[in-house]
C-alpha cells in the first residue's frame, strides 16, 4: 500500500542524472561495508584489551522472557551461561536453542529445582542425566558444568555431577535478583565482581535486564570482559577457553586455626575439611557427629569473608565474621565458601558443637 503525497510532484531527473546517482549510492554502500569489515577485523585487538575475565550467569531458564534476556544480552555484546532447568528445557526447546543461537553457554541447573542433598544418590543420577538429556536434545550441546539449586551441595552430590562429566559452580557474586533487588542494587551488588570470578542472575527479572548495561558500563571502565566458565576451575577465562594472566592460580596453603573441636563437652564433635581452595576463595565442609540436631559456632579471621553456605541455617554475630550454623534436615554435613579478600593462609576456626 502507498501514501499519496498532495501537492506538485517533483519531476523526473534526466536519465544521466538518475545513473549519476545510482552510482553514488553504490559508493557509499561500498563504504559503508568496507567500515563494517573495519569493525569486524577490530573486535580481536578489543578483547585483546581485556585485563581479566569474569562470568555472568543466569539461572532457572528458560522462561517466557529468555528472549527480551537474549536480546539485551545480544545489544550489550554480552556472552554468559545459562544454568537451565531440565523441565522448562522440555517445555521449551526453542528458547534453550535460542541461547546457544546468541552464543551462551548452556549448562545443567537440575530438572526441576528441588533440594537435591535430601535426594539418594540414584536419584540425583537421574535427575541429572534426565537434565543433560534435554538440553542435550534441545541444543546439540552437552552440558559440562552443573550448579546445585540454592547452592545446597554435599559431597554425594559433587561425586555424581563428576561422574557425568560435570563440573560444579557455585558463585562469588550474588546479585540478590531473586530476593526483589532494586536495579541499582543489582548494579551495585555486581560492581564487586574481580577477575576470575562469577555471578549469579536469573532469566525472567525485569529487573536484572534493565541492569545489564550499567554492570557492562563498569565492567568495560575496569578493562573486566564477560568470559565462559572453565570446566576444569570453575573460574571465568576468555571465551576460547584460555586463562587470563590476571587470574590467580590454584593454592594448597595448608590449613591454619582449628580444624575439629576441642573433645565435645556440648555433645557432638565437628570437623572442618578444605576440599577446594582457589586463589581467592576456599570452600569448608564440616561433618557433625555425635548429635542430631546440632549447632555449630564457626569463625573466620578478618578480612575473610562467608559468602556462600549450604546444607544448614545460618546466623552471624555483629562483626560478620562470627557464623553458628544450624542443622535444617539436610544431614550432618554442611558447607560454606569463605572469600580469602587477600589472607589466604587462615582456615575458620570451629569454636564448639552442641546438640540441639
Amino acid at each position: 500500500m502507498f501514501a499519496s503525497i498532495s501537492g506538485p510532484r517533483r519531476p523526473s531527473p534526466p536519465r544521466a542524472a538518475r545513473h549519476a546517482r545510482r552510482l553514488a549510492v553504490l559508493a557509499t554502500a561500498a563504504v559503508a561495508l568496507a567500515a563494517t569489515g573495519l569493525a569486524v577485523a577490530a573486535t580481536p585487538s578489543s578483547a585483546a584489551a581485556c585485563n581479566g575475565y569474569v562470568g555472568l550467569t543466569f539461572d532457572d531458564g528458560p522462561t517466557g522472557s529468555t528472549g527480551a534476556l537474549l536480546s539485551v544480552l545480544r545489544a550489550n555484546n554480552v556472552r554468559a551461561t545459562m544454568f537451565n532447568v531440565g523441565q522448562n528445557v522440555q517445555g521449551n526447546p526453542s528458547a534453550a536453542r535460542a541461547q546457544v543461537d546468541a552464543g551462551m553457554w548452556v549448562a545443567n541447573h537440575s530438572w526441576n529445582h528441588a533440594h537435591m542433598t535430601s535426594m539418594s544418590q540414584s536419584q540425583m543420577q537421574s535427575d541429572l542425566s534426565q537434565t543433560n538429556s534435554a538440553i542435550q536434545s534441545a541444543t546439540g550441546v552437552r552440558p559440562q558444568l552443573f550448579r546445585p539449586p540454592y547452592g545446597e551441595t554435599n559431597s554425594t552430590l559433587q561425586s555424581v555431577a563428576s561422574s557425568l562429566g560435570l563440573r560444579q559452580v557455585i558463585w562469588d557474586v550474588d546479585s540478590q535478583d531473586w530476593n526483589g533487588a532494586s536495579v541499582s542494587q543489582i548494579v551495585s551488588n555486581a560492581s564487586r565482581l574481580q577477575a576470575g570470578q562469577v555471578i549469579l542472575m536469573h532469566d525472567g527479572i525485569q529487573n536484572t535486564r534493565d541492569a545489564i548495561p550499567q554492570i557492562m558500563a563498569n565492567l568495560n571502565s575496569r578493562g573486566l570482559c564477560p568470559g565462559m566458565i572453565s570446566p576444569s576451575t570453575g573460574r571465568a577465562v576468555a571465551p576460547d577457553g584460555t586463562p587470563p594472566p590476571t587470574t590467580a592460580p590454584p593454592t594448597t596453603a595448608p590449613p591454619t586455626g582449628s580444624p575439629t573441636t576441642p573433645p565435645p563437652g556440648g555433645g557432638c564433635t565437628a570437623t572442618a575439611t578444605f576440599p577446594n581452595v582457589w586463589g581467592d576463595r576456599y570452600n569448608t565442609s564440616v561433618t557433625v557427629q555425635g548429635a542430631s540436631p546440632w549447632t555449630v559456632v564457626v569463625a573466620v579471621t578478618a578480612p575473610q569473608r562467608i559468602s556462600t553456605t549450604w546444607n544448614g541455617t545460618p546466623s552471624w554475630d555483629s562483626t560478620g565474621y562470627v557464623m553458628t550454623m544450624r542443622s535444617n534436615g539436610s544431614g550432618n554435613t554442611f558447607g560454606f565458601t569463605t572469600m580469602t579478600n587477600g589472607n589466604s593462609s587462615a582456615r575458620p576456626q570451629i569454636r564448639s558443637c552442641t546438640a540441639g
